[in-house]
């Protein structure tokens, strides 16, 4: 490892289970809800290596997921937890190991966490978000620097002495992941960790291109005119904070029949502005108010999701969420904006 990874010490190292590879178990690997390029992609590429050691793998997502995760190899054959529930209590409650990844509490699977919580299958983290729950977990790893979980799967694979295993399948799944947390490699997160590994995965035979074409060029007409929508009608900039939010609307995701994964990426247009140090996007669901932050010269996302809107995640990219309407989610906002003005301007 480059950097040095964080384990309390009722979570043991996941070190310690790479001699117990060998030996072929039951396996669950298991995400957060709604999972982005990043844990579908890890999971996937997880999936794929501990098949190949004879390990009975399965994938279970807490939630549906976006179309445009399907081209992956072996997405066809997740289980989506909400829709195939029994299934899934099934494959859980036989499971001898039960990996988590890109996840650093149990409520980030939603409606899966108290059934994680209840199976006797000893649970693995592999993560890279700040303020793990490591007393949730039996083995572990959490490295906040890394750019991705994805990267998180090619050490374990490569650290557990099986490098020859990666191929293409594996590549593709782990490139769609540290492609899209880097921000196509440009996040300050893009170390020389990564470009060593994106080398290493182009030796299979990787094709990066058709990865970047699957996961960005891959919409329909409506999502574009969304976006266009949005950033006229529905983008505040306080220049006073340095900050833009977009606020949308439930009306707005009926009216352009928005789907799961429609919203991806929306929250980085207003750090394209001039000045901008934090774009927040906040979005009307169903359940609650959904919140992104973005930022970039110094502001930390991660503390300002938790302070407020019980959230969090990396220093410059966070999320967070309210049961409180979606105007009064723009009231608080703005009054959290006023209490760290000195921080933004």
């Amino acid at each position: 490892m480059n950097f040095p990874y964080l384990c309390a010490s009722f979570m043991k190292p996941i070190q310690q289970i790479y001699p117990e590879l060998s030996q072929p178990r039951n396996v669950v690997i298991t995400m957060h809800q709604k999972p982005d390029p990043d844990a579908m992609g890890s999971a996937l590429g997880l999936y794929h290596f501990l098949s190949m050691l004879g390990h009975r793998a399965t994938v279970i997502s807490p939630t549906n997921w976006a179309d445009f995760l399907n081209w992956m190899p072996g997405c066809k054959t997740v289980l989506d937890y909400e829709s195939q529930r029994e299934k899934s209590d099934l494959v859980l409650d036989e499971a001898d190991w039960v990996f988590c990844l890109d996840f650093n509490a149990l409520h980030r699977t939603k409606h899966m966490a108290r059934k994680l919580e209840s199976i006797r299958a000893e649970k693995i983290l592999m993560d890279h978000h700040e303020e793990p729950h490591t007393s949730s977990f039996q083995y572990g790893i959490s490295v906040i620097p890394k750019s991705s979980t994805a990267e998180l799967v090619y050490d374990f694979i490569r650290e557990a002495g099986y490098s020859h295993f990666l191929n293409t399948p594996i590549a593709e799944c782990l490139y769609a992941g540290v492609m899209s947390d880097t921000g196509s490699f440009r996040f300050p997160v893009t170390t020389p960790s990564v470009h060593l590994m994106v080398a290493e995965l182009k030796k299979t035979g990787l094709n990066h291109s058709k990865v970047h074409e699957e996961i960005y060029d891959n919409f329909l007409e409506n999502r574009l005119r969304f976006i266009g929508h949005v950033l006229v009608h529905r983008m505040e900039v306080f220049y006073e904070y340095n900050t833009a939010l977009i606020a949308i609307p439930k009306s707005d995701l009926q009216k352009f029949r928005i789907r799961t994964g429609d919203t991806e990426g929306l929250v980085n247009y207003p750090l394209s502005i001039q000045g901008i140090k934090m774009a927040a996007l906040l979005i009307d669901r169903d359940e609650e108010r959904r919140w992104s932050f973005r930022s970039k010269d110094g502001f930390d996302c991660n503390n300002f999701a938790r302070s407020y809107f019980e959230g969090g995640g990396h220093y410059n990219a966070a999320g967070g969420r309210s049961g409180l309407s979606l105007e009064d989610n723009v009231r608080n906002f703005r009054e959290a904006l006023r209490e760290n003005a000195s921080q933004l301007q």
